[in-house]
């Protein structure tokens, strides 16, 4: 049984003892690249795009959480967009960076309780 060692040997080589043409030697460095390319690159940037997307359609009343576990909603967007006021509770706010905001969370709450079933 012959080793992969001494596969790309049989077909890096010529037989004739000429050297191998060079686009040759380097096209599983090539195609390495471009599977890292499209495999990592190439999603990541689609992720980053849509992270973008959300943290600029933010509006007041949002359900939101952050990075650091806490679920608030929306109360206040500073002038210059980067810091958000979070509603966590009725009498509790707490400010954070618009960039710390994960995602939204549901469904923006309603403004009459349900009573307890």
């Amino acid at each position: 049984m012959m080793s992969w060692l001494g596969l790309m040997v049989i077909f890096a080589a010529d037989p004739a003892g000429a050297p191998a043409d060079p686009f040759l030697q380097m096209a599983p460095f090539i195609l390495i690249a471009v599977m890292f390319f499209v495999m990592i690159v190439l999603p990541k940037s689609k992720d980053s795009k849509q992270r973008k997307a959300q943290l600029a359609a933010m509006k007041k009343n949002d359900r939101v959480y952050t990075s650091s576990g806490i679920i608030g909603t929306i109360a206040n967007i500073s002038a210059d967009g980067k810091e958000v006021t979070l509603k966590v509770d009725d009498n509790a706010k707490i400010r954070v960076f618009r960039q710390s905001i994960e995602g939204f969370y549901g469904d923006a709450p309603t403004t009459e309780a349900s009573p307890p079933a």
